[in-house]
């Protein structure tokens, strides 16, 4: 894919420059803002025109940071032709940090953007909802237990346990929630250790 200015406009273009489309944030996987970025980059680029000026070599920089941003969106190298020196470079997209195969089954994918992981705050929601968890399930198993039969207390428990489950499991993935869903899972797991005391 190449990256280039064609009548003051921003377009993507084939290896050799065929079959080339104006940047559109509606036919192609870029988002609106970076269609917009690229397009009044290109409008500035054809203003300025190839003088050496200094502005000359800031619309090149800009032009350059732009095709990395469109490389790491959709994910394939992009060949930003410098509208200043019409030279071409070819610009890959990052590649992701390694991760093990384990860890992104259990966990997703990483956090978008490199955003830094909130432990504090994550353990802590992780820590409130597994008090929440453990304190319900034993609740539960210990009036059942008391007032019917410890079996029927080991059933029900059970049965949420086998109801919770799948929830727990896909949302595992989702940013925010990720947190809760960890501490519900620790949580039922830590007050399945209660309802066996209290059953038997």
């Amino acid at each position: 894919m190449e990256l280039r200015i064609r009548e003051g406009r921003a377009v993507l273009a084939g290896p050799g420059g065929e079959s080339a489309r104006e940047v559109d944030p509606h036919s192609l996987a870029i988002g609106t803002d970076l269609a917009q970025a690229l397009h009044e980059w290109a409008r500035v680029a054809s203003a300025v025109g190839s003088s050496g000026t200094e502005a000359a070599s800031v619309v090149s920089q800009r032009g350059r940071q732009l095709a990395q941003r469109v490389a790491a969106t959709m994910g394939t190298s992009v060949r930003f032709v410098d509208p200043v020196s019409g030279d071409g470079v070819i610009i890959d997209p990052p590649t992701p940090a390694p991760r093990s195969e384990l860890a992104r089954r259990l966990f997703g994918t990483p956090d978008p953007a490199g955003e830094p992981t909130p432990w504090l705050t994550g353990l802590t929601v992780s820590a409130f909802v597994a008090a929440v968890a453990v304190v319900a399930m034993l609740a539960l198993a210990n009036t059942l237990a008391r007032e019917t039969n410890g079996w029927l207390a080991l059933l029900a428990s059970a049965v949420v346990t086998a109801g919770i489950t799948p929830s727990l499991w896909l949302a595992r993935r989702v940013p925010i929630v990720r947190w809760a869903s960890f501490g519900a899972a620790a949580g039922i797991v830590i007050a399945w250790i209660g309802v066996l005391i209290v059953v038997f």
